[in-house]
């Protein structure tokens, strides 16, 4: 009797030491940097993504540094940075120079959250192409289609527990290479739910559109919405996005 209490005490202080920790680094601020610099194509509705960073950052207490200057893209800037959100970027955005100093800042462990457009920048640069884990290759106009989740072991899905699927308007991107093989997929696109196409070069018949990977302590997080403004007015989208970028910063995991 006496040793089964003794192990009830330890089992109990085990869990209020981590949930003490978990609380602890939840009130520490995690410090992002919102990177938006298009040279190619410009979304929209980078400035309704902005407003729902910032209005989250009100809540999640991040402190947010937004902008699309590459130029400030060095040491000193990124050494205070835990998170690096590209924001439906595009092109090639990115000097050597700050290309150079964006890999120091990951190799420290950092993490990165890319948002739809992330995957159609800086196709010139390999190590950005292995972080986000794949580039556009092109897509159908963007319509209404339907999301198929694939598991739920990541927190960015926790808004779409208990759900098969997830119909929304968005557009849908099709990429150079399937990335399954070095990343773990979340989600796919139901390709049948596509009705607007003029071609079908968009088509990939395994077709994610979620992922995650961590290596060597760099957590990366990719998801394809984005391209509209009502995305980000999405609550589940904004939950999704949110628990993405709390986890590539290591408060959740």
């Amino acid at each position: 009797m006496k040793k089964f209490g003794l192990i009830s005490l330890i089992v109990f202080f085990l869990f209020n030491l981590s949930c003490a920790q978990q609380n602890e680094q939840e009130q520490n601020p995690l410090h992002i940097l919102v990177f938006s610099k298009t040279a190619g194509f410009r979304h929209s509705s980078i400035s309704s993504g902005l407003k729902m960073l910032f209005d989250q950052s009100n809540k999640q207490n991040w402190v947010i540094t937004a902008t699309e200057d590459a130029s400030i893209l060095r040491n000193d800037l990124l050494s205070k940075i835990d998170v690096a959100v590209f924001l439906n970027p595009t092109g090639d955005a990115i000097c050597d120079e700050g290309q150079e100093a964006f890999e120091h800042f990951m190799a420290n462990g950092k993490g990165f959250v890319g948002i739809h457009a992330a995957a159609d920048c800086e196709y010139a640069w390999p190590f950005y192409g292995q972080l986000v884990g794949t580039y556009f290759l092109t897509h159908p106009p963007a319509q209404k289609a339907t999301v198929l989740f694939e598991n739920f072991d990541h927190p960015a899905m926790k808004p779409f527990e208990g759900m098969k699927s997830y119909t929304t308007t968005d557009e849908w991107y099709s990429f150079k290479e399937n990335p399954r093989a070095s990343v773990n997929v979340l989600a796919r696109l139901d390709e049948t739910s596509i009705t607007k196409s003029k071609n079908d070069k968009w088509r990939m018949n395994d077709h994610p559109l979620i992922w995650w990977s961590d290596e060597d302590g760099i957590r990366s997080f990719y998801t394809v919405f984005g391209h509209t403004h009502e995305a980000f007015q999405d609550k589940l989208i904004i939950e999704h996005i949110t628990n993405a970028i709390n986890w590539a910063g290591k408060r959740i995991d």
